[in-house]
């Protein structure tokens, strides 16, 4: 069951990750090049040289989860470079491979 929700700190790991990787190599990045704990609840993603597999990893009441998505065709959308902190609905938006290219609202003025 996908236990995420927007309560969580989302942090994109801002560099290229290798796959292969499971808990405790994610586990080690976090805590070497992040300087984060691990254990701190939030969730830390993960996304690979060619921009089509995604990692999840979160610590919940008993262990760690390590949520894997692989895209068939086309690529994850790619988030501004240098940020790390990403809102839930930005996650939520590239796992479903839906890219926000530009948004604007019109005004409307009332006479």
């Amino acid at each position: 069951m996908f236990s995420l929700s927007s309560s969580h700190t989302f942090l994109l790991y801002p560099k290229v990750c290798d796959m292969r990787k499971g808990f405790n190599g994610l586990c080690g990045i976090v805590t070497n090049e992040l300087s984060r704990t691990a254990h701190s609840g939030e969730v830390f993603v993960f996304i690979n040289r060619k921009n089509n597999q995604m990692k999840l990893l979160h610590w919940e009441s008993g262990g760690f989860v390590l949520y894997y998505k692989r895209l068939e065709q086309g690529t994850f959308a790619k988030i501004k470079e240098g940020k790390i902190q990403i809102s839930w609905s930005d996650l939520v938006l590239m796992i479903e491979g839906i890219q926000v290219i530009k948004s604007s609202q019109k005004r409307r003025f009332l006479l």
